[in-house]
């Protein structure tokens, strides 16, 4: 959630897996056909899960990522946030699957399975490496231009990708609108009412809130899961399931540093002064975009976008749904229903 340039040169190194549920997938269409209002959706397919979750050395990562589709169809690259991880997209993916889309969904640095190839390689935080995480994975997939979807930390991966590097990025679904982070603009104070709702960000800029983070990794991340979508009713087993990709090694030291990092309390690599210095100055995004907000997220300000409209000089569209924060797990097939919208905005 917001408040030297280095490029690709992968060697491709690819592994071929398989596996979204076919009864699953079916459900959905009909879903989709019926067409399931935000709040229906949001409580269908409690059953489906993932297949394998595969792994691919990819930059200084080795990426954890479940794929479903076609392997030919017009790829979709779906990222999570914090406190989240790739099951918000568990009932988006075979949708998009079942209407011929390439899917491909990566744990972020510090969740799950996704692990650093070397012990050495510094657990860098800044906003630039989770984009470039990305665009290496693209190119050992070789995956040249995906439409790029997310909410929270993956809309401003993705919004990133966007604005830098259009030529990788075929359209962008951006929830919460433009999340590239503005390091001179988070020194300032907002009024009380936001301040308040990120009451963890301020928390984890403390030694307290570090221990607290690796002590109650779960039960924390639950507490902000309500907070964040208050009229969501998830399970016990739907929370659990998502919570046990906390447990990585670098999810203490990735989440911490990158909440410091925006507040200015964690250094910036020099790695990536090139980078930032670019996106410090704002850039608009000018490929096809969708974004949404949840009217019950509590850090998306009441309005119809109209707040980081100027952002988006390309092909546009805005949708408020009645949801919370983790709007494709709320709001799968609304969510669904964008990326493939987004997807036509392309040709008009």
């Amino acid at each position: 959630m917001d408040r030297n340039e280095q490029s690709g040169g992968f060697t491709p190194d690819r592994r071929q897996f398989l596996g979204v549920a076919g009864a699953a997938t079916l459900a959905a269409v009909g879903a989709s056909q019926l067409g399931t209002t935000p709040k229906a959706a949001a409580t269908s397919l409690t059953g489906t899960s993932f297949g394998t979750v595969r792994q691919i050395d990819a930059g200084v990562l080795n990426v954890g990522y479940v794929e479903a589709g076609p392997a030919d169809g017009t790829p979709v690259i779906l990222m999570h946030g914090f406190p989240y991880d790739i099951h918000s997209y568990v009932e988006v993916a075979p949708l998009l699957a079942a209407a011929g889309y390439r899917v491909i969904v990566p744990y972020f640095r510090g969740y799950g399975t996704t692990t650093f190839r070397s012990r050495t390689t510094r657990r860098d935080v800044d906003q630039a490496a989770f984009a470039l995480d990305i665009l290496a994975l693209m190119d050992v997939l070789k995956i040249d231009k995906p439409i790029l979807a997310g909410y929270d930390w993956g809309s401003r991966t993705g919004d990133i990708i966007a604005a830098l590097w259009p030529h990788r990025c075929r359209a962008l679904v951006s929830t919460s609108g433009y999340l590239i982070t503005n390091l001179a603009a988070n020194k300032l104070p907002l009024p009380a009412k936001s301040e308040w709702a990120w009451w963890y960000q301020y928390y984890f800029s403390t030694e307290r809130g570090e221990l607290g983070l690796t002590q109650y990794r779960h039960d924390l991340g639950e507490l902000i899961w309500k907070f964040n979508s208050p009229t969501w009713n998830f399970s016990d087993a739907t929370y659990d399931r998502t919570a046990a990709a906390f447990e990585n090694p670098d999810y203490v030291s990735i989440v911490i540093g990158n909440y410091r990092w925006r507040l200015g309390l964690a250094p910036a690599e020099p790695r990536y002064a090139g980078i930032e210095k670019r996106l410090q100055k704002g850039p608009v995004i000018g490929v096809p975009t969708i974004t949404i907000d949840g009217a019950d997220d509590p850090f998306t300000a009441a309005g119809d976008g109209s707040a980081y409209r100027a952002k988006f000089t390309g092909p546009y569209e805005h949708q408020t749904l009645q949801v919370g924060h983790n709007v494709p797990q709320e709001a799968p097939q609304a969510f669904a229903d964008a990326v493939i919208r987004v997807d036509g905005l392309k040709q008009r």
